[in-house]
């Protein structure tokens, strides 16, 4: 997948109010929604509203105002599903896919947050 930003990208149509989507959490750079096939009983969706097509390019590229209102949107929507850790939750898994070999579908950096259950292994063990 090149790092070439595609306008027409279903996270980009949600931002632009095209699709309707369950909102979590909006900040001023960041939008959290539930995933519209969840994988899990928590599965919500964080994006940057800025052209980011995976972690690397915003992290590299991403105004600093942007970078940190992105992790605090993520930080807030886990406070809000009450799955922090340290606060009493029993965790949840951050996941953001990059590239081809990442098996990224959508052109727009977005992590998935997964909680309300045992995950299992994200991969199998070596042999």
């Amino acid at each position: 997948m090149a790092k070439t930003y595609d306008p027409q990208n279903i996270f980009a149509k949600i931002l632009r109010g095209e699709i309707p989507n369950k909102t979590v959490l909006e900040t001023e750079h960041s939008l959290a929604f539930h995933d519209i096939a969840p994988q899990a009983p928590h599965h919500v969706l964080v994006i940057p509203k800025g052209a980011h097509v995976c972690y690397d390019d915003f992290a590299l590229e991403a105004s600093e105002a942007e970078i940190v209102d992105f992790t605090r949107a993520v930080g807030e929507v886990c406070r809000m599903l009450g799955v922090q850790p340290g606060e009493g939750g029993a965790g949840f898994r951050l996941i953001s896919n990059a590239g081809d070999h990442g098996l990224q579908e959508v052109p727009h950096l977005h992590v998935h947050i997964l909680a309300g259950r045992r995950l299992g292994r994200m991969l199998p063990l070596p042999e």
